[in-house]
This record gives structure tokens, sequence and C-alpha cells, in this order.
């Protein structure tokens, strides 16, 4: 038969605590629970799922993982594998093992005698997980604040079982014996003003949910600003380049440009120069303790893509007239 890497499976490594190999079993089922799944994809998921239920029953009993130690660390997954003498001898029996495969079957599954362990199931209530997960928002989205409704697969605790796990003797069909299914579900999230890169929101009862009535976890949003095709943002300040002609540029105009609230007129002074900043004040990214930065617009010089006969002559005229040297700077000190 083929060796089945447990901790593989699990993502996780050979000396991996209880409570990592829980958080690793509870993240893959989340990601490959068939109800998430359609079509051909739905069959892989079952068939990923099943791996999965068998490597946290091995791996989070604590008899069954110290026997499957002893096999050693050097087999690798799908490599041909003979048990060792003896180990038919020993039946564990405190769950249903229908649908495990041939390789759990011979490890744990024997007809022999031997010893029996019965793991019993914590009666007392037990709190939910937290969930973490990122939300992007724009940057009018992280000014203004709003509400956001964001869909996301969540446990909850299985209505077939109760949270138990168990039908009867048997493990629960439904859930597969864990207590909790992983559905998909909708949450109306309210974003706050001035919502900052890296921040996280709690929503109070929305993560895992509890076993036995304990208390459901949270969720932490966490916030993630997308890039903006015309604002960057640093700090509490915002940037904006800004493109004007050279004669705009040369004897000065008056420009439209946006902000985060709305479209302002702006002066450009006479001989303004290529990457020369002009100032709006308090209408950047509000500040942690009230207030708001500033908007710098960049200015940036563009030539027309097309010029007609009329508009080539007067630039030949000032080509003419204009005998500043913009190069020179390039060669000072050196003549």
């Amino acid at each position: 038969m083929k060796f089945r890497d447990y901790y593989e499976i699990l993502g996780i490594a050979r000396n991996a605590s209880e409570k990592e190999i829980k958080t690793a079993f509870r993240r893959l089922a989340r990601k490959y629970h068939p109800d998430l799944h359609t079509g051909e994809e739905k069959k892989k998921a079952e068939e990923k799922f099943k791996e999965l239920n068998e490597a946290n029953e091995v791996l989070s009993d604590p008899e069954k993982r110290k026997k499957y130690d002893q096999l050693g660390a050097d087999w690798q997954q799908g490599m041909d594998f003979t048990p060792p003498p003896g180990y038919g001898e020993v039946h564990f029996d405190d769950r249903n093992m229908g649908g495990f495969s041939d390789f759990f079957q011979t490890i744990f599954g024997g007809m022999g005698g031997g010893f029996r362990s019965q793991r019993t199931r914590p009666t007392w209530p037990q709190p939910g997980n937290d969930i973490e997960a990122d939300i992007q928002l724009t940057l009018e989205e992280a000014y203004q604040g709003g509400k956001r409704v964001i869909r996301l697969s969540s446990s909850e605790v299985c209505s077939s079982c109760l949270g138990t796990g168990m039908k009867g003797k048997n493990l629960c069909p439904s859930c597969g014996g864990q207590g909790f299914m992983v559905k998909p579900k909708e949450i109306e999230v309210r974003i706050p003003p001035g919502a900052r890169e890296g921040s996280r929101l709690r929503l109070k009862g929305q993560g895992e949910s509890g076993l036995r009535g304990g208390q459901s976890g949270s969720l932490f949003l966490r916030i993630r600003i997308v890039p903006h095709p015309v604002f960057s943002l640093s700090g509490n300040d915002i940037t904006i380049e800004t493109p004007v002609y050279p004669w705009e540029a040369a004897i000065g105009t008056k420009i439209d440009v946006p902000t985060l609230d709305k479209e302002v007129t702006v002066k450009i002074p006479p001989e303004s120069q290529e990457g020369q900043k002009l100032r709006l004040k308090g209408k950047g990214f509000p500040g942690k303790g009230g207030g708001r930065g500033d908007q710098y617009i960049k200015l940036k010089i563009i030539n027309p893509s097309k010029i007609d006969k009329k508009e080539r002559r007067l630039f030949e005229q000032m080509a003419k007239i204009h005998h500043d040297d913009p190069r020179k700077s390039l060669f000072s000190g050196r003549r």
C-alpha cells in the first residue's frame, strides 16, 4: 500500500503543537469543504476533505499520533509501504472508521486483540476561533467611510449534531465529526471615515462559531488601500501629478484639479518649472489626532502631441527671440 504523510497533508511540521494541528485543519477544511465547490471541483474537494479528516483524526489524538510517529519520519507520501509486524494487533475503536483509507485501516483498524483507546470528547463550551481577512478599499472609500457588504466562508455549528460531532455512536455524516460546517455568508461592514492602511476592524461574533454553546470568535478585517490612478498617499499628505503645457507654465494660468472632496481651481504662477509643487492646505487625508494633511500639485510640463502650421510659426518665433540656454548647467565647472 502507499504510505500517507499526514503532516504533509496538513502542511505542518512533525513537531507541530495541538493548536497548530487544529488551526491547520480548520483552515484547510474551510478551503476544501465540498459545499463550497461544484462540478469536477466538488469531487476533488471531497477527496481532499477526506484526506484532511483522516490526517486530523490521527494527529489530533495523542495515542494515534504516537503510534503513527513510530513508523518513522523517512517515509514519504505515496511511497510503497509495508506495516511492521504487530501493527495489525492494535485496535482503536473510539470512532467509526468508515471512509478512511486502507493505510489507516491497516495501522489503526486491525482485528486482533490488544488495547483499546477511548478518547472522550469535551462536554464544556468551547469558544470559536478568531478569523483574519483583508478588505480592499479605494482611497475615496477609506477617506469617506461608509458601508460595504463582504462575502466570506465561515464555520458554523453543525445543525445536525449541534456541535458534538457524533450521531449516536458514529461520526456525524453532515460535518464529518468536526462539529462545524463551512458555509459562505455575507456581512455588512461599516468603514469609519479616515480608515488607514494596515489598521484592523473588529467584528465581534463574526468569527468561527463556538461549540456546545461557546462564544463565537471575532472577525478582524485588515485595511488594504489599493493604488489610486491619480492620487498618491504619503502619511497624511496627498500628491497629484498635474500636466501643464509649456506656455501655461511660462505665463501662468488657472486650472481645475480634483481633491478628495471636490474640484478646486488653482492658480499656476508665471515661470513655473517642471516638478514644482503647489500646496493646497488641509486638502489631504485625515490625521489620527484630527485635522487633515495637505494636497500637493506636482507640475509636469508636456508638449502638445500635434501642432498646426500657425502654432509651429509661433514656436519658431519663440526660438529666435529667447536666448537663454536651458542646458548650460550641464557644463558648469568644465569651461
